[in-house]
């Protein structure tokens, strides 16, 4: 299994991201959402210089707010940067273009940018529409040192529901997702890929299309109940985030929350409709996997932390990573918060790389 950092862009934050490369972490994700963090592709630039044997990339770029081409480049400077060590994690937008009272790329928006950027990444001339004009177009100076196509940058394609699986499936090469760190998802989850790829005539070796899930990690001292308020400082930022985006998917596509949801959905959704629908944006992801704000404490409850995060004592840690990694899963990523990253980060390592 490997394991990766998901990182909140941030400048000041780069000496963590060189710590967990020397704690075992193998890739860095570095978050990608315009109105609540730092640019990513500045961040990424400077990660790659600071960093040797990392993989770094997009944690995950979103596609509504740049041109395929614009994307391509940035991803072969990096590359540049990193030979060999940079993947482009890509999505519709989730929460970037939510923040700013817009909706994700819809499936077939993104169809179409996955099929330009694939080709784009290799140095590859596509035929691209732009204005309604479509003209061919390449990056026309690939070997004087201003972006590398070659080792190809990988493409993460993040995916949640069955068609963004199936683009996933059909225009990448590894899937990004935040499953529940639970052995029958992940089974269920490659068993989807795999028959995807299938119908889309591509390989269906595990090797091929690495799973990665984005969770947090918080190992249990002896005897510590799963929801003390260590845990929760330790975990609440990216347990309230999936409410967050819960939240979303109720009011765009009328989907209802899980039954471990059931107990504060009622005063969650009061809580958040109390602001005018016009601001509502700016309201529902405050905080957004770096600190959980005052008003959202009390829904970081033991049946969120369970089904979103992992979390227990050392050995049965190893152990359910090790049943996640039969299941299909690949990478685990992790994405603490602010305050309690370098603690977390430590111990992950100690606990669960640094034992194999």
């Amino acid at each position: 299994m490997d394991f990766g950092i998901c990182v909140a862009s941030r400048p000041a934050d780069l000496d963590y991201v060189v710590e967990a490369e020397q704690l075992g972490f193998t890739h860095a994700w570095m978050a990608d959402s315009q109105m609540i963090w730092s640019d990513v592709y500045a961040m990424l630039a400077l990660v790659a210089d600071r960093t040797t044997t990392m993989h770094v990339g997009t944690g995950v770029a979103v596609a509504g707010t740049r041109l395929a081409p614009v994307t391509a480049a940035a991803m072969a400077t990096i590359n540049e940067l990193a030979p060999g060590r940079a993947f482009c994690g890509i999505g519709t937008g989730n929460t970037a273009m939510r923040i700013m009272g817009h909706k994700p790329l819809r499936i077939a928006e993104f169809d179409r940018y996955l099929a330009d950027l694939r080709p784009l990444l290799r140095g590859e001339e596509i035929d691209y529409e732009w204005r309604g004009h479509r003209a061919p177009i390449r990056h026309l100076m690939p070997d004087d040192g201003f972006v590398r196509f070659d080792p190809p940058v990988p493409i993460h394609v993040s995916a949640f529901g069955p068609r963004a699986l199936d683009l996933a499936a059909k225009h990448g090469d590894g899937l990004i997702t935040s499953a529940p760190p639970d052995p029958n998802a992940i089974r269920g989850l490659r068993a989807a890929v795999t028959e995807r790829r299938q119908e889309h005539g591509r390989s269906t070796e595990r090797a091929d299309f690495p799973i990665s899930t984005l969770t947090t990690v918080c190992v249990l001292q002896p005897g510590e109940a799963i929801d003390s308020d260590r845990v929760k400082r330790e975990v609440g930022a990216f347990a309230i985030a999936a409410l967050h985006y819960t939240y979303e998917q109720y009011v765009q596509l009328g989907r209802e929350p899980g039954r471990h949801l059931h107990g504060m959905w009622d005063d969650y959704v009061a809580a958040v409709e109390s602001v005018p629908v016009e601001r509502r944006h700016l309201r529902t992801h405050l905080g957004h996997n770096c600190w959980v704000i005052p008003d959202e404490e009390r829904f970081v409850t033991k049946e969120l932390i369970e089904r979103s995060c992992l979390v227990g004592e050392p050995a049965a840690l190893r152990e359910r990573v090790t049943e996640l990694g039969e299941a299909g899963l690949d990478q685990i990523v992790v994405l603490p918060p602010l305050e309690a990253k370098e603690r977390v980060i430590r111990d992950v390592s100690r606990e669960l790389i640094a034992l194999g």
